[in-house]
C-alpha cells in the first residue's frame, strides 16, 4: 500500500527523512481493527518524529500520521483516537500510553490498524476531511480550554500564536462556547483571520492587552512565555501544551507566578471521552475545523513543507 513514512532521522533537516512509497499492509491481530483511511491530517508531532523525538532509529521505517477518519472492517465511518495503550485494550496491561507512530505504524497510508477500542463513530455532519482534523490538535485545544483551564462562558482567554493548529482550534472552540477570546500573531493576515473566526481582538506578540484574562492557551513557549504570565488576572491559569519557539524563556516570571497565585498547567492530547465530547460539540453547534489545504497523499511532502515553514492557517489534510 502507498504511504508517507520516516525512513531516516535527521534532527536538522527533518524532511530529508521523509519518503513516499509502498509499505506492507497492516497485519491482523486480536482486539485490533484495520481502517481504510479516507483522510488524515498533519501535526507538528510528525515533524518531531522525523527529528527523532519519540521515535528511535530501531523503529524505522515508520509510517507517519496520528489523525485519521475512514471506514472500518464492517463498513462504519469512524474517527481514530490516536493515544494507544491508555486503556489496556488491544495492548499489554503494563504498556505505557503512546501516540501513533511512537510505537505503531501511523495513518498516512491507505490502511492503518488500531485497537478497536480506539475507534469512535464519525458524526454524519462532519466530512472525512473535517473529522480527520480533530483527534490531536483540536482535542488538545478542547482539553486545554475546558478541562485544564476550567473556563466558563463569559470568561476571557488569550490564545498565543494564531494560525497554528492548536491555537486556531482554541479560538474557534472558545468563541463557540461563549468565551471572550483574544489572540496574538506576528502576521497581520493571521490576526485578521483570528477575528474572523470569533476572537474579540488580535494583537502583536508581547503587545499590551486591553485587559487581563482568566486563562492563557500557550503553545509557542519561550517567545511568548513572559507575555502570557503578565496577561493573567490574579489567580488565573496558564495552560501549556507545546513550545515551538523553544522550552527555555529568558524570564520565568516566578515572582509574578507566586505573588499573584497563578496556576501553570501542562496539557497533552486528551482522552477518548473528551474526543467523543468534541465530536458531539462540533456536530451540534456547527463548529468546523479550519482547514488550510487539502492534498492527495502522494503530495504529502508539500504539506510537510508548508507546516515546517509556518505558511499555513489551520490544518493540512491528506486524502487517500
Amino acid at each position: 500500500m502507498f504511504a508517507a513514512y520516516a525512513a531516516r532521522i535527521d534532527r536538522d533537516q527533518p524532511l530529508n527523512g521523509l519518503e513516499l512509497g509502498e509499505r506492507p499492509e497492516p497485519e491482523a491481530r486480536p482486539g485490533w481493527t484495520t481502517v481504510t483511511v479516507k483522510a488524515a491530517s498533519l501535526n507538528h508531532h510528525d515533524l518531531w518524529s522525523l527529528r527523532g523525538v519519540g521515535l528511535g532509529e530501531e523503529a524505522l521505517p515508520m509510517i507517519l500520521g496520528c489523525d485519521a477518519a475512514g471506514i472500518d472492517e464492517d463498513g462504519n465511518e469512524v474517527v481514530i483516537h490516536s493515544v494507544i495503550g491508555q486503556s489496556g485494550h488491544g495492548v499489554g496491561p503494563r504498556e505505557p500510553r503512546s501516540i501513533l507512530t511512537e510505537r505503531y505504524q501511523g495513518t498516512f497510508a491507505e490502511k492503518v490498524a488500531v485497537p478497536t477500542w480506539n475507534l469512535l463513530p464519525k458524526p454524519r455532519e462532519l466530512s472525512f476531511e473535517e473529522a480527520a482534523c480533530l483527534p490531536t490538535a483540536w482535542l488538545t485545544a478542547y482539553r486545554m480550554l475546558f478541562t485544564n483551564a476550567g473556563v466558563r462562558p463569559g470568561d476571557s482567554v488569550l490564545v498565543q500564536g494564531a494560525g497554528g493548529g492548536v491555537a486556531t482550534a482554541a479560538i474557534v472552540l472558545g468563541a463557540a462556547a461563549g468565551l471572550r477570546v483574544l489572540a496574538t500573531s506576528r502576521d497581520e493576515a493571521k490576526r485578521k483571520r483570528a477575528i474572523d473566526l470569533g476572537a474579540e481582538g488580535a494583537y502583536e506578540p508581547g503587545e499590551r492587552l486591553p485587559r487581563r484574562v482568566d486563562a492563557v492557551i500557550e503553545t509557542v513557549g519561550a517567545a511568548t512565555w513572559s507575555h502570557s504570565v503578565k496577561s493573567l488576572k490574579p489567580g488565573g491559569t496558564l495552560v501549556i501544551s507545546g513550545a515551538t519557539s523553544g522550552p527555555n524563556p529568558r524570564s520565568t516570571e516566578l515572582n509574578r507566578i507566586f505573588f499573584l497565585e497563578l496556576k501553570v498547567v501542562g496539557s497533552t492530547m486528551g482522552s477518548k471521552e473528551e474526543l467523543e465530547d468534541l465530536l458531539s460539540f462540533c456536530a451540534a453547534r456547527g463548529v468546523r475545523p479550519v482547514i488550510d489545504s487539502v492534498l492527495p497523499l502522494d503530495r504529502a511532502r508539500e504539506g510537510f513543507e508548508k507546516m515546517a515553514g509556518g505558511d499555513l492557517f489551520g490544518k493540512v489534510v491528506l486524502t487517500v
